[in-house]
């Protein structure tokens, strides 16, 4: 079953973002996930305006999803994320 990282991002220092942004396709390609939104325009349709960046992930399981938020690669882009930006993960799975 497909399974999914959706994480909502608040980017406070867009310059030191950018080194988590270098480091995060090939931790997540070496994963076996993919980008399925990453950042781009959002559109709020109900409820109070998002502001916050946008990025969604595929996983082929819920176990991969885990695993990749814990590998020692994404553990080194999520230290280049400190004090960058405030963010919340959610796996959850899909359908």
């Amino acid at each position: 079953m497909p399974a999914y990282i959706v994480a909502r991002v608040d980017v406070t220092d867009p310059d030191k973002y950018k080194n988590y942004m270098a480091l995060t396709p090939a931790a997540i390609e070496k994963a076996g996930g993919r980008f399925v939104v990453r950042g781009g325009a959002i559109t709020t349709l109900e409820g109070p305006e998002e502001t916050r960046r946008l990025v969604i992930l595929e996983f082929d399981s819920i176990e991969k999803a885990k695993a990749f938020y814990h590998s020692p690669d994404y553990e080194r882009a999520k230290r280049e994320r400190e004090g960058a930006a405030e963010a919340q993960f959610i796996a959850v799975e899909g359908v």
